[in-house]
């Protein structure tokens, strides 16, 4: 149950953006720049990065929803998705991902974390300097996102199927015009 008084019919995130659709709205087009907008990372790569950050912070939510998004985008490449939850180095992954995942999971624990060790290892490995900054700026939005969902205690389904559910729109549409579908149906229902 959660902390606050919050809409029953819907999960995680989406719940505390409905209830606060002020800030809901940009922490939507935040998540779309992030994850759907320009940047020399993949969706695949970044959507991993936000399900493995979401997983090193124990947030089931973020990691079951972008967990989700990454394995569709992965298509029969998927179980990548599972491998990085149980060990980076062995994923079947290129070597530059990897370090920028070693980079995600030390901005998880705190982003002091980061050395110029983990930094020099990416960039041996041809990561470039926006490629190592969208990958900061991803994992510490996640660690924010993470702590907005647990610290409520939103809703969190059990269910694997649901989140393949709400993949799709995303997929789709991007994280905006998904959201935005949201908000509508509210003020549509609201009006009947």
């Amino acid at each position: 149950m959660s902390h606050i008084n919050l809409p029953s019919d819907l999960p995680g995130i989406v719940s505390l953006m409905k209830y606060r659709p002020d800030t809901g709205k940009l922490m939507s087009e935040f998540t779309e720049i992030l994850l759907q907008g320009e940047s020399p990372l993949l969706k695949w790569e970044r959507e991993l990065i936000a399900t493995y950050v979401s997983h090193r912070n124990e947030c089931n939510f973020c990691k079951s929803s972008h967990g989700a998004i990454a394995k569709q985008l992965l298509k029969e490449q998927s179980n990548v998705v599972d491998a990085v939850y149980q060990d980076v180095e062995s994923a079947d992954l290129s070597e530059k991902m990897k370090a920028l995942l070693k980079i995600a999971a030390k901005v998880q624990l705190g982003g002091k974390q980061v050395t110029a060790a983990e930094i020099q290892q990416a960039k041996e490995q041809q990561a470039s300097d926006r490629e190592i900054h969208d990958t900061v700026l991803i994992a510490a939005a996640f660690c924010m996102f993470n702590r907005y969902v647990d610290g409520l205690a939103a809703t969190t389904p059990e269910d694997p199927s649901l989140y393949q559910q709400m993949t799709a729109p995303v997929i789709e549409k991007g994280y905006t015009s998904a959201s935005q579908e949201l908000f509508d149906s509210e003020t549509s229902d609201k009006s009947n």
